[in-house]
């Protein structure tokens, strides 16, 4: 009987289910939308149980989809949001609190008391992140602080705390197993990426008790079998990856130097480091990619918050365009944006700048601008980006950049590709899956229970479907490059609080 792997990629706006054969083919999918909610501004949180409900769903539609039956799943593979942090009752198994998501801002003031102090660089030190409200420490330190009696639950061990891998994995086993991967720990500033335990002194500082956390095991492991009354047949989830790290693996990035970018909503670009812990000093995160068969490998991350959020604004606040996909052909009309820059700011800049106060702007304006231009410059504002995450991560590793490999729902776009490879000045690759963070989740789980022998045995899958090439003069790159980087310095100035109103 042929069998399969099930990739449960749980994502900020939906849940999906994909099914791989042993060729890393897909076989079937679903996909289900969750509703996102807005408390207040800056607040973003998800139903726990409509996530888990909206997964389970496209589980059992996936297989129906294939055509197969459950007992031809050979293991089940788990990529998540990272960071996003659900706290729930080990008795009931009922959240206390809605999820409260990776996006979220309400603990953005505490952030900035903790950078005030010398506390910041231990947590960067063990970590290896940036003081920000994006991880999962504050989160939950807020949820304890604020749901009456979680503190006492909590003192009592009656409380858990995961990220969402964390909270798929206890629903799939009925409350049997509460665990979560290295790559998701690396992401919650309570776990020490260096020991590799959950740190006591960061526990202590965010208030957070060790009886809430979950156990930490290697990325491809089998920790447990899914209940029967869910998957009819009792079958073994054998992998967990933070979407990213899942990304980097389903493209096959297992070498030092190696790097991917993800054009998704916001766009996230990993280099793969080795075994080493490779600390940041351009404002990088560095964070665990995976851990197999007892070794450990690092990346360097930078996160940049607008990507194709921008071509969604273009949308739906300027409405130059019906559908995302109309973009190409709009910015096509013009040759270049002849001056023209977007900085996509609108949730403040994020590697390597990590400036939560600049705004968007638009600069280099004329008469002759058109919405053509625009949708020009703002797709190009997502290579400038990716160009300033890139050129930190070469100053950090000193590694030599050998190619680009991309993924995501932006990197079927052929314009920006080939623009992305031209400010970069090296070969950008487009493989022919780009569904690579749910391949990802799928080979760690199809490695842990033999379906896969090996490595090797999965590198060969990798196919190239278009290599861009650089094509653009080294005057014209540096004049856009130049124009972008005095875009970006105008957008921090005006952010600036006026010397007037600092003296009022």
């Amino acid at each position: 009987m042929t069998s399969y792997i099930l990739a449960l990629d749980q994502g900020t706006t939906s849940s999906r289910s994909l099914i791989f054969d042993q060729q890393g083919q897909i076989i079937s999918q679903s996909q289900q939308e969750f509703e996102q909610f807005f408390p207040e501004p800056g607040w973003v949180e998800h139903d726990p149980l409509e996530i888990w409900d909206s997964q389970r769903s496209t589980m059992v539609d996936a297989v129906q989809r294939a055509g197969i039956d459950w007992k031809q799943i050979a293991a089940i593979g788990i990529t998540n949001q990272r960071e996003t942090t659900v706290v729930w009752d080990r008795a009931t198994g009922s959240p206390i609190h809605p999820a409260i998501v990776w996006q979220d801002r309400r603990t953005a003031d505490f952030c900035d008391t903790l950078k005030a102090t010398d506390q910041a660089a231990m947590i960067q030190k063990k970590t290896g992140l940036i003081v920000d409200a994006y991880f999962s420490a504050t989160k939950v330190k807020w949820i304890l602080d604020h749901v009456p009696g979680a503190r006492e639950k909590a003192s009592k061990g009656t409380l858990a705390f995961g990220t969402i891998d964390s909270w798929l994995t206890w629903k799939l086993t009925d409350g049997k197993v509460h665990v979560t991967d290295p790559s998701n720990a690396s992401r919650t500033m309570l776990y020490n990426i260096h020991t590799m335990e959950w740190d006591h002194e960061l526990l202590d500082l965010f208030d957070v008790p060790l009886s809430i956390l979950p156990e930490v095991r290697p990325s491809s492991q089998v920790y447990g079998e899914t209940t029967p009354e869910i998957t009819k047949v009792p079958i073994a989830i054998s992998g967990i990856a933070g979407d990213q790290q899942a990304a980097l693996f389903g493209q096959q990035c297992t070498e030092s130097g190696m790097i991917k970018n993800t054009y998704g909503t916001g766009c996230f670009m990993l280099m793969n480091t080795g075994q080493r812990a490779m600390a940041s000093k351009n404002n990088l995160l560095t964070t665990i990619a995976w851990q197999i068969n007892g070794q450990t490998t690092y990346a360097l991350e930078g996160s940049v918050f607008i990507g194709g959020a921008v071509v969604q604004w273009l949308r739906d606040g300027l409405k130059i365009i019906r559908e995302s996909n109309d973009v190409e052909s709009l910015a096509a009309k013009v040759s270049d944006t002849e001056g023209v820059y977007v900085v996509p700011a609108f949730a403040g800049l994020g590697a390597p700048h990590w400036n939560p106060h600049v705004r968007g702007s638009i600069f280099g304006l004329t008469r002759g601008s058109s919405d053509a231009h625009i949708a020009r410059a703002a797709l190009d504002s997502i290579a400038y980006q990716t160009f300033d995450v890139l050129r930190a991560m070469q100053a950090d590793s000193n590694l030599p950049l050998r190619e680009l490999r991309v993924d995501g729902g932006g990197a079927i776009n052929n314009a920006l590709m080939q623009f992305q490879s031209d400010v970069l000045q090296c070969d950008v690759v487009r493989p022919m899956i780009t569904e690579t963070t749910a391949l990802g989740a799928a080979y760690l789980a199809g490695l842990a229970v033999g379906y896969w022998k090996d490595l090797a045995d999965i590198q060969s899958q990798w196919k190239v479907e278009r290599r861009f090439e650089t094509h653009m003069t080294a005057g014209d790159r540096t004049k856009h490059l130049d124009g972008w980087q005095r875009a970006v310095a105008a957008s921090k100035a005006w952010s600036e609080t006026p010397k007037s109103e600092s003296r009022a």
